[in-house]
């Protein structure tokens, strides 16, 4: 029969060493760039909801026109 062998497993730092050591690695950027990027998002956000309203709008109005003509 084969033998079976106890392997020894490698110490594990603890979880909050481990999470101290990723949070060092971060790079945050500075106040600028998170205020550009944020205008950024909001402006694209305001715009795409224009967008699909407009679209909802044309295609409600053509809607009523093809149901209530036809």
């Amino acid at each position: 029969m084969a033998e079976t062998t106890k392997t020894e497993k490698a110490t594990k730092p603890s979880f909050i060493k481990g999470l101290k050591a990723e949070f060092k690695k971060i790079v945050w950027p500075d106040q600028e760039t998170v205020v550009k990027q944020s205008a950024t998002v909001v402006v694209i956000t305001v715009l795409l909801g224009a967008v699909i309203a407009l679209l909802d709008f044309a295609i409600t109005k053509g809607l009523n026109i093809i149901l209530f003509l036809g």
